[in-house]
């Protein structure tokens, strides 16, 4: 059996010249503005138009473009390894489809047809659910599959907010790197740690989105996973526009940190791959902030990426899928044309949480 696994991700912009296509793409897309196609679509020309020497800046740091597509071939290219030698009478081959850049979802897709796949895994790079980053990307490849004619069968993933292995992978580097601020003498109790989460406009928390009620999820699985927890908080960065966005920001988190005289060990836990928001907006940015608020001491945990319990995350999933009569999303159950919908909305206690505000 041939089986194609895709993983999702955002994208980014790979040359100074394609920042602004990139931004009009993301703000384009209707999960991200909820307006008609016409003024979405301008409003999006003006915000790209607007927003991309700044975006060109913060790229400029990275060399001029995102890590992101190197970051998720090295991520399939270590699954595909690990699905094979687990599964070695199944072919198994990793594609990539990003959201708002090259490679994106229809050129996937085609690869995906020419290969001859028997069976489709849609695996997002999104641990915890989001309309606008699980939903979305998986709407577009239902278009483009289409499109595509591609008639093989499919399943997929709706997310693994405290997916064991993933769990595991947070637990073991944030324990190395408190480890390594205990060798420099630093006590426990001069520790933070602070989750940062990409943040959501909460309007869209209030529409039933679960995202909010996945993070905290996971932070509470990976601080109970760790031995000797410190002190610790959930936080969310990124936040553009006038909307209200759900908190705490982690400028308030790093502020609250430094009036208790603690140092800051920040976990990207929504981010699976560096990209521009962890090797600028945190390494650089908040930094600059921490310092300025005269912590004693900024550090971040790198993301996951090619972490082998992560890898080993990515691959229980697919087995799981592949295998399992009930399905882990229940996309191939929907009717035709009905939009994918994460199973995890149906769920009372998600339902209950993503009501906070």
């Amino acid at each position: 059996m041939r089986r194609a696994v895709v993983l999702f991700n955002l994208g980014g912009p790979d040359s100074p010249e394609a920042v602004r296509p990139f931004l009009y793409n993301l703000f384009a897309d209707k999960a991200i503005i909820s307006l008609p196609a016409l003024p979405r679509h301008l409003l999006a020309w003006l915000i790209s138009r607007r927003r991309a020497p700044t975006a060109r800046a913060i790229y400029a740091h990275l060399g001029g473009k995102s890590p992101i597509v190197e970051e998720t071939q090295a991520q399939a290219t270590a699954l595909e390894s690990l699905l094979r030698a687990r599964q070695p009478d199944t072919d198994t081959r990793i594609f990539i489809a990003m959201r708002y850049w090259h490679p994106r979802a229809a050129a996937a897709a085609a690869e995906v047809k020419a290969w001859g796949a028997d069976e489709t895994i849609l695996l997002p790079l999104y641990p915890q659910y989001s309309t606008t980053t699980t939903q979305s990307s998986l709407e577009e490849w239902q278009r483009e599959a289409a499109r595509a004619g591609l008639a093989a069968r499919r399943k997929s993933i709706c997310c693994y907010p405290t997916e064991p292995a993933f769990i595991r992978a947070h637990a073991e580097s944030i324990a190395e790197h408190l480890r390594r601020l205990e060798s420099e003498g630093i006590a426990p109790q001069r520790i933070r740690l602070l989750f940062s989460a990409h943040g959501l406009p909460k309007q869209i928390i209030r529409k039933g989105d679960p995202y909010q009620a996945q993070v905290e999820a996971t932070c509470a699985a990976v601080a109970a996973a760790l031995s000797s927890p410190p002190d610790w908080r959930i936080c969310y960065q990124s936040r553009v526009g006038p909307l209200e966005w759900i908190g705490p920001s982690l400028d308030a988190a790093l502020a609250e940190t430094a009036a208790a005289g603690q140092g800051a060990l920040v976990v990207p836990i929504a981010f699976v791959s560096e990209h521009s928001e962890t090797l600028v907006e945190l390494d650089i940015e908040y930094r600059k902030l921490a310092e300025e608020l005269g912590l004693p001491f900024y550090r971040r945990v790198p993301a996951l990426g090619t972490h082998p319990a992560f890898i080993e995350c990515l691959a229980d999933l697919v087995v799981r899928v592949s295998t399992e009569a009930t399905p882990l999303c229940p996309w191939e159950t929907q009717q035709a044309g009905e939009p994918p919908r994460c199973a995890i909305l149906t769920r009372p206690a998600f339902q209950a949480e993503a009501t906070h505000g």
